[in-house]
């Protein structure tokens, strides 16, 4: 069941979206050459429990840690440890909060001092996927209409679109519906109403839309080896506009 929002639960998933924007601010910085994934995981965790809120993350279904941090070739829910990042690594960084019962949620791909021309163009189509996919979220489209954006954008570029995982809606909890996939497929397609809150988050390969999943039980890989790009935001639609309620500068 989709659940709307009223102007009241709006509000107080704004906050929780301002808080997680400053903690981005302060966390891009830090994903630099020579810094552990663990190290994040600790800025990020203090962050948020000092600023009165809880992170959304951690043991969620038993996952260990308050940030995701996927490097390279991992495509989301890295678990934070003491591998140290390295010149020319693609960083996604993803993370939530609960502040006061109000979720949040995006994520960003950092790229670490010089990466390769084909991991910038990863990037930046990626990052392209997003925004198109933001420009969908309004009044009366429905689903498909965020999903195609993302896809024909991506495979025209010659990319793989991640299709086993998918944006959701968030505000009440980590997930809910409806689910956001990144490609047009059978299932269900609700339309577009005031009070909705979407996380859009495209997940795109340089090589094949395909991956696995790692022993850890979280971390997804793409099947092939090839780099991969994940950018999220939290989106309301509202009754004459859409609202990004998150933000990063990368």
């Amino acid at each position: 069941m989709i659940r709307l929002k009223n102007e009241r639960q709006l509000n107080g998933i704004r906050e929780s979206c301002k808080l997680l924007s400053a903690m981005f601010k302060d966390l891009i910085p830090l994903v630099k050459e020579g810094v552990r994934s663990i190290d994040l995981d600790a800025f990020c965790h203090e962050f948020i429990v000092k600023a009165g809120g809880r992170p959304a993350f951690l043991n969620y279904e038993g996952y260990p840690n308050s940030l995701c941090v996927s490097i390279n070739d991992e495509v989301i829910h890295g678990i934070p440890g003491n591998r140290v990042i390295k010149k020319g690594d693609l960083v996604g960084i993803d993370c939530g909060i609960d502040l006061g019962g109000f979720f949040s949620d995006a994520a960003v791909t950092v790229c670490v001092a010089q990466v390769s021309p084909e991991a910038q163009r990863l990037v930046r189509v990626t990052r392209e996927c997003l925004d198109l996919a933001i420009a969908q979220v309004k009044k009366g489209n429905r689903v498909n209409h965020v999903s195609r954006a993302v896809y024909e954008h991506a495979s025209k570029a010659g990319f793989g679109v991640v299709s086993k995982y998918c944006g959701h809606g968030v505000g009440f909890d980590v997930h809910e519906e409806p689910s956001v996939p990144n490609y047009v497929g059978p299932g269900p397609n609700p339309r577009l109403s005031p009070g909705m809150v979407i996380a859009l988050e495209p997940m795109i390969n340089l090589g094949t839309g395909d991956v696995r999943l790692l022993d850890d039980d979280w971390t997804v890989v793409t099947k092939d080896g090839s780099l991969s790009a994940h950018f999220e935001h939290t989106v309301a639609v509202l009754e004459d506009r859409t609202e990004v309620l998150t933000q990063w500068e990368v």
